[in-house]
């Protein structure tokens, strides 16, 4: 009659409606938990709020400041102790769970050891394990240590900050060699960087530091390659503004050259071709080169010797008509004077000199970045067409 007659009294029988009981709600997503239990199914609100309140982190000083049930004993120089937690330890640095695992002591409680640096310099290390804080003058005071210890104890974080910290604004001529050495032990390539960027660009100041001096009696090989890019760095720079002269002296001849097509084809101010009448009323021209130009071409029409050899001006006015011929695309119809007669002229010339022509029209087509003839001789042709 229990368990056995209420099954029956469910089951449908003969002469009853065949009426099926109302099915329960799926269940639920479930959650998906992680190694580390039902804390993984917050993983992305933990993601997006990655900064701990100041409530947690003052927690976690005081934690570490009165040292509640320290297990840990941390001997630094001089006799120094720091209390500290081997679980939280651990967790902040694989180094010193490593040490921690090998430490012997009486009962749960264990010790290490952290000599080289100033016992201040561990404490705000510590610290900084507790809850990644740290005050910006203790920073400053031990830059150097904090990131000595980070890269050796493996805490990322805290090397981050540190370069952070240098990048903007720690970092000067004083500590910069320091920094330099200590970028390249502790494989910390930006730091590296800036540090030797620095170092070039101040290189006068910096050679008269300590550090600089400490440097050339520990590691002379450093020296020697710093010194070696200090003359590559000034090296560059020179070719550097060589390169920037030449380009505008390009850019002024190619200049030169659309204000002589345009001064011949258009006209300007109070000079042009003969068949072409001057307002007394005309907009500014847009050529730089245009008026000393003009001024040339009215030396070059009123000269008396004018042979390429008499004069230096007209000299440089029959170098400027050659190099317009070696770009013009059309000398037939081109309203420049004397082109035609440089294109015959060009095919007598020596080899010598066509090469060295020939390199100076490419350098300028290419500081204008112009393939083939060039836009304003074939302009100047169809006008004059």
């Amino acid at each position: 009659m229990g368990k056995m007659e209420m099954i029956t009294n469910t089951s449908p029988r003969k002469g009853v409606n065949n009426v099926h009981p109302t099915p329960p709600p799926l269940p639920a997503k479930a959650p998906k938990y992680g190694r580390k239990g039902i804390f993984m199914s917050k993983r992305s609100a933990l993601t997006r709020y990655n900064s701990a309140s100041s409530t947690a982190r003052d927690l976690w000083d005081s934690l570490f400041d009165g040292g509640y049930r320290a297990d840990v004993t941390i001997k630094t120089d001089y006799g120094g102790i720091i209390y500290a937690h081997a679980n939280v330890l651990g967790m902040a640095s694989p180094v010193l769970r490593g040490m921690l695992k090998r430490a012997k002591g009486f009962g749960k409680k264990r010790s290490i050891s952290i000599h080289g640096v100033h016992q201040d310099a561990v404490r705000v290390f510590i610290r900084f394990l507790y809850s990644s804080r740290y005050e910006y003058e203790e920073m400053k005071e031990f830059m150097v240590p904090l990131l000595v210890l980070s890269h050796a104890y493996a805490v990322s974080s805290l090397k981050r900050v540190c370069e952070q910290q240098l990048e903007h604004g720690l970092l000067n001529l004083e500590n910069v060699v320091d920094i330099f050495q200590l970028s390249l032990l502790c494989n910390a390539p930006r730091l590296t960087l800036i540090s030797h960027r620095m170092i070039l660009s101040n290189f006068k100041a910096v050679s008269a530091t300590e550090g600089w001096k400490s440097m050339r009696n520990s590691h002379p090989g450093l020296e020697k390659e710093l010194l070696e890019s200090v003359i590559e760095e000034e090296n560059n720079q020179k070719e550097k503004i060589r390169k920037s002269k030449e380009r505008k002296i390009y850019l002024e001849l190619f200049e030169a050259m659309e204000a002589l097509v345009h001064i011949c084809r258009d006209g300007c101010r109070t000079i042009g071709p003969h068949d072409k009448d001057f307002n007394q009323n005309q907009t500014p021209c847009k050529y730089r080169t245009c008026k000393g130009l003009e001024l040339l071409v009215r030396h070059f029409a009123g000269c008396k010797l004018r042979v390429p050899g008499g004069c230096i001006h007209c000299k440089r006015m029959w170098q400027l008509l050659e190099l317009h011929s070696r770009l013009c695309a059309d000398s037939t119809s081109c309203r420049v004077p004397l082109c035609s007669n440089f294109k015959e002229k060009v095919k007598k010339q020596s080899k010598k000199d066509e090469i060295k022509w020939k390199i100076l029209v490419k350098k300028i087509l290419r500081t204008k970045r112009i393939g083939g003839s060039v836009s304003f001789i074939a302009s100047s042709n169809s006008m004059s067409s």
